[in-house]
């Protein structure tokens, strides 16, 4: 996909302060929690009690520390397994 040519005038997008800020504070919240891109054994963000919708591959972690977008198949120190 190639983006459209954009006006002379108009400034090349970049990243805002706000943007950098909330770089740096996701990244240390991730860094906290170990997340991971990729599934440690059989667990993975969708087979995690925390895990908002496991039939979707992006769905919301509720976990207190965390509360963010995560792809059902990443993991983090916080994994945990449904209640049987």
């Amino acid at each position: 996909m190639t983006l459209p040519e954009l006006p002379r005038d108009m400034p090349a997008p970049e990243p805002k302060e706000v943007d950098e800020k909330l770089q740096l504070d996701l990244h240390h919240l991730a860094s906290d929690a170990g997340l991971k891109g990729h599934p440690v054994r059989d667990e993975r963000c969708k087979n995690c009690l925390y895990y908002l919708e496991p039939d979707k591959s992006l769905s919301y972690c509720w976990h207190m520390k965390l509360r963010i977008l995560v792809d059902d198949d990443w993991w983090c120190h916080w994994w945990q397994a449904h209640e049987e």
